[in-house]
This record gives structure tokens, sequence and C-alpha cells, in this order.
């Protein structure tokens, strides 16, 4: 395992950021709903593998040991990726950690075979850069995973939403509670092999809209 930290690409953290948002981070990101959304597509990887948001990294013991050949962490933020150390010492697979937003990659055109991204797309302040950065590394087949909460489909549900994210960015380590995945994914150029969209049962309705499925480059 190799960690590079970035400074210049790293989060600027406060005391809340470095010491109390990874604790609220991660303890949200590990609820039972949200494990088990992590389990249904993680282990779909394979290859080298490029996962955006690693944050402590609760997606690793997921992958499978004997498809994937190198794991590629990516995450701006150094107090979360600090805990993903200790879990990477545990992987038989090279783990490579970059502290560093998925908006500008440390990585060559073409030179992945699976973009990993599960509740993250939510923080990341340019997504459609990150996306972008996705298809330049992905390999013509690779393939882009997903698990994310996002816009509900119901109406009422969105408009509150939309009133409580600027409120919950601030209390969440800038989560926003109304993007909309599929629409982000589809302007950017990907198609969806498989895309389930639904809530998440016992997730509160403006958190708990899901999804999940499997995108490659157009």
């Amino acid at each position: 395992m190799s960690v590079h930290c970035c400074a210049e690409h790293a989060r600027k953290e406060g005391l809340f950021e470095r010491f109390i948002s990874p604790w609220l981070v991660h303890g949200a990101c590990s609820l039972p709903p949200i494990t088990e959304q992590r389990q249904k597509i993680v282990p779909l990887a394979e290859g080298v593998v490029v996962e955006f948001g690693m944050g402590s990294g609760l997606n690793m013991p997921f992958y499978d040991r004997e498809k994937v050949e190198k794991l590629i962490g990516i995450d701006p933020g150094l107090a979360l990726m600090n805990k993903a150390k200790s879990v990477a010492q545990t992987m038989p697979f090279d783990v490579d950690l970059h502290v560093v937003g998925a908006e500008e990659l440390p990585l060559e055109d073409d030179s992945v075979d699976t973009v990993v991204v599960t509740y993250s797309f939510c923080t990341i302040p340019d997504n459609a850069a990150a996306v972008r950065e996705a298809r330049r590394v992905l390999k013509p087949a690779g393939r882009l995973l997903f698990s994310e909460h996002g816009a509900s489909d119901r109406p009422s549900t969105e408009k509150w939403q939309n009133r409580l994210d600027p409120l919950w960015g601030k209390i969440a380590g800038g989560c926003h509670l109304n993007r909309n995945v599929e629409t982000l994914l589809r302007d950017e150029g990907f198609l969806f092999e498989q895309l389930e969209k639904k809530r998440m049962s016992g997730v509160p309705g403006v958190l708990g809209f899901n999804y999940r499925g499997i995108a490659r480059p157009r």
C-alpha cells in the first residue's frame, strides 16, 4: 500500500472537519440500509479500480479479492483517509490512496477498468467534472459502478429536499440531498447497463431515494 498526500488539492479542514465530521460521516455511511447497497454493487468491480470518495474505507471489505488487481482510493479529506489506511493494510491487493478531489485525477487516460462511486456524488463540489474524469480514465470497455442517494422521484419529497439542502450541507460535510444522479451521468456521456431507482427502507424520504447501477462511457 502507498499513500499520496497532495496538499494543494486536499480539502482544507477546520476543527469540526478534522475531529467531529469524520465520525458523523462514518457513522451515517455505515448504517445497515446503506451497507446493504454497498454489498450489492462493490463486488462487481474488477481489474484496476478507482474509488471516488474512499472516505474511511467502508467499501474495501466488499471487493472481490479474486477480481481486483489494484485499488486506487480518491478522497480530499485527510482525516477520513487516515481511517482508511488501517483497512487498506488488510487487503490482499495493492491499495494506493490519494488525498485529492475526483475532479482532477492523477491518472493516465484509458488506464482503469472500473470506477466505483458510492454515496460520494452528493459531496463532490463539481460533479460534472468528476464524471468527465471518470470517462477519461476508464478504458473503452470500462464500467462505472454507482450507488448514491439523491433527488426523489416524488415531487413532494423533492420539494422538501430542495428546502432542506442548504442547511443539511452545513452539518453533513457538504452533502447535497437533491442531486439527480441519472441525469448527471447521462449528460456527461454515460449509458446505463443497469439502473435501479427506489427509496431505501428504514431511511427518511429526503435522504433515502437511491440510485444504483452500472454505466459505460458512450
